[in-house]
């Protein structure tokens, strides 16, 4: 944020002091119609801010976007207004500009912040030089049901890893300055809960516990306010039976209140007049009045400020106060941003900021680092000089636009190198590489090859808003396919592209390697293509490194499936006293995940041994710590996990929560020591009176690969 912080104060109420009340008023308006905009609505200063949304709506497929000359037309018509308040321009700048980077749950598999921050800055240049100054991300929801399509925006299940995201990427729009022409306003969404839509249904209510939600849901958006994020979208959904859009207590009284955030409030789209529809307005002047007492300072689009406010501060129903205030909040932001020194952009920025060679390399190292081995049987992977026959084979063999994934809108097919040529390109000298994509001839492809790489997944429409699934299952006619290639008799090399984690437990026992690459970006397939044959474009080894950022069911009747779950007062470690009917459990199938939370290989294997407490008692703080080893012989990079469990609390415990992780790249042989310090705040929780802090206690720390492995240390409190 600017630190000029008495500058932009004194400036915002001496320009309030001017404004005339329908002045206010368009302040609060964010009006939609790029293509078709209304001039004279610009002139009169009845909009304060305008979306760049056209033909993206949920994000799906690409669409139309601005140009630096053309936001420059529209601030030059707001510069005729009697205040000459420049437009703040918005776009949804989700998982890159021109440059798509991995979709963001694959971004949260790279266990990586600094790289999200790296490719967030790269977003936010390449934007801004079309004229672009809000992005409507990050997006922190947890998400705990994979049914639900908006899973791919967000880091996936874990609170502590989606908070380090959360300031990442915040970091990454913003820079230490987001009054930086290359920067963006940053936006975090959506507030709150969000992720736990019932059924995994996009804009269906939610019911959470106050400890739930304070401990699971919001600390990302904590850590984002934190980092010093400028903007904040209220979601769509009920929760607890009050919108989102309508919940004074969340907006105002913990946002504002306790965690002293100064920024912007926007609804989500339309989110203001569907207050109606949820049966708590009347009218759109009430649902108006709601939105803005709760402390909703703009309208996303419906309209209903720009249209009612007036009337209703005549009528009594609002006040002065509340509309001077959101104004206010959204000039300060304005100011900060720098618009009303330099409300234009120079329209030369856009030939040399866009997709930059060094922008696609770090997209290339992005896919390469978020796509996750997940199974790797008698060394099948890398393909290298054992093999000169590769069929590749499936429905996406040739994907170009599906690599984008969803909320892509700026990302252009034409500038993605297909998946086939990708690899193709990537493959060592001698390797003769097959393609089909149809299932017949897939078949006999594999029939005639020494290997098979069988490439399944999600079209990115399957994925993303109000793309929902009642089936976790690969889309039709894939588990076919892979039955039919496996059957050939040949070792498969599984490959997913997906926006979400599927249930593929009979496909992943048909495959001897499992890839899992989530839907890649730009430069998935040649990122894909090193990890296959072990070698970069420029001949160093390359080997993956991507871990879990959520649990991988077996089937969709787990869901919701997430590791920091509660023990019951049955759970699975009973003692065998309990007979094994009374125990938590399916009849049919395992309870557990196919592959769990933090769960990742690599071309090499790591030990881990010696874990310990620094001490047996926590006072300041305390070093868990463990010695990894690389037992293999090629390089590797370990991603070390540390998680605890509170063993007894006022209020039930998860049975584990991720504190810690570290990344540590290891030569053969090599041991080092991974080291993590707690304090009695890392281990506070929501208390059963309500209050938050750690209780005194035993805890139980492991150090290990995933959110199971590792042996227990024990230390108190």
């Amino acid at each position: 944020m600017p630190p000029e912080t008495s500058t932009t104060e004194s400036f915002v109420d001496n320009l309030v002091a001017q404004m005339t009340v329908d002045e206010k008023i368009g302040q609060l308006h964010q009006y939609f119609n790029f293509n078709d905009f209304d001039s004279d609505l610009i002139r009169q200063g009845r909009a304060g801010s305008v979306i760049n949304a056209a033909g993206a709506l949920g994000g799906q497929g690409q669409s139309a976007s601005t140009s630096a000359e053309t936001c420059n037309h529209i601030q030059r018509l707001a510069q005729e207004s009697r205040l000459k308040i420049p437009q703040l321009f918005g776009r949804d700048v989700i998982h890159g500009y021109r440059t798509v980077f991995p979709i963001n749950l694959g971004q949260a598999a790279a266990w990586n912040p600094e790289l999200a921050e790296a490719a967030a800055a790269v977003a936010a240049r390449e934007a801004s030089a079309d004229g672009i100054k809000w992005t409507f991300a990050p997006m922190l929801d947890i998400a705990r049901d994979a049914r639900w399509g908006r899973i791919a925006e967000g880091a996936g299940e874990d609170p502590f890893l989606g908070a380090a995201m959360a300031r990442a990427v915040v970091r990454g729009f913003q820079g230490d300055d987001f009054s930086n022409p290359e920067r963006l306003v940053a936006c975090a969404k959506h507030y709150v809960g969000y992720g736990a839509a019932e059924g995994g249904r996009d804009y269906e209510g939610a019911e959470l516990s106050e400890a739930t939600l304070r401990d699971v849901y919001l600390p990302p958006f904590q850590a984002a306010v934190q980092a010093g994020v400028g903007s904040l979208m209220s979601g769509f959904l009920d929760l607890n039976g009050i919108p989102a859009t309508a919940n004074r207590r969340l907006l105002t009284e913990v946002l504002r209140g306790e965690w002293g955030f100064q920024g912007l409030v926007v609804s989500d789209w339309g989110s203001v007049q569907e207050l109606i529809a949820h049966g708590i307005a009347e009218d759109d002047a009430q649902a108006a009045a709601i939105a803005l007492h709760a402390g909703v300072d703009m309208d996303m689009v419906s309209g209903v400020y720009l249209n009612t406010l007036a009337g209703s501060l005549r009528a009594g129903r609002v006040s002065r106060e509340e509309i001077d205030e959101a104004a206010r909040r959204v000039l300060r932001v304005k100011h900060q941003a720098g618009l009303f020194a330099s409300p234009f952009t120079d329209t030369a920025r856009a030939a040399h900021d866009i997709l930059r060679p060094e922008a696609r390399a770090l997209a290339r190292q992005f896919a390469r680092e978020s796509i996750v081995l997940l199974k790797n049987a008698h060394g099948l992977l890398p393909l290298d000089g054992r093999y000169k026959r590769v069929a590749v084979v499936g429905p996406l063999v040739h994907a170009q636009a599906e690599l984008l994934g969803t909320w892509a809108p700026d990302g252009r097919p034409e500038e993605v190198t297909p998946l086939s040529e990708a690899l193709a390109q990537t493959a060592p000298q001698g390797l003769r590489l097959t393609f089909a994509e149809h299932a017949d001839r897939a078949v006999l492809a594999a029939a005639s090859a020494e290997v098979v790489v069988l490439v399944v997944g999600e079209h990115p429409a399957r994925s993303g808003e109000n793309a929902n699934v009642a089936d976790l299952g690969l889309p039709p006619g894939q588990a076919e396919l892979v039955q039919a290639v496996a059957a050939q008799g040949k070792p498969v090399v599984l490959v997913v592209l997906a926006g979400r984690p599927l249930a593929i437990a009979r496909e992943a026992a048909l495959a001897g390697a499992v890839l899992y690459g989530w839907h890649p970006g730009t430069e998935g397939g040649a990122a894909l293509g090193e990890l296959l044959f072990g070698l970069t474009g420029d001949g160093q080894p390359a080997a993956p490194s991507g871990h879990l950022p959520v649990s991988l069911p077996r089937a969709t009747g787990q869901a919701p499936l997430y590791y920091n779950h509660k023990s019951s007062g049955r759970p699975l470690a009973q003692p065998a006293t309990v007979s094994g009917a009374f125990l938590s459990r399916y009849v049919d199938q395992p309870s557990t995940p196919l592959f769990p939370f933090g769960h990742g290989l690599t071309y090499t294997r790591f030990d881990y041994a010696h874990t310990q407490a620094s001490a047996e008692r926590l006072r300041d703080q305390i070093e868990i710590s463990v010695e990894i080893t690389n037992k293999g012989a090629r390089a590797g990079l370990a991603v070390a996990q540390l998680y605890v469990r509170d063993l007894v609390g006022s209020l039930t415990r998860p049975v584990r929560e991720l504190k810690g992780f570290a990344r540590l790249a290891l030569a053969p042989g090599e041991t080092q020591r991974a080291s993590f310090t707690l304090t009695a705040a890392d281990l506070a929780f929501t208390r059963a009176d309500g209050s938050r802090g750690a209780e005194p206690g035993r805890f139980l720390a492991w150090i290990g690969e995933d959110c199971l492995s590792g042996r227990a240390v024990e230390f108190e409190i």
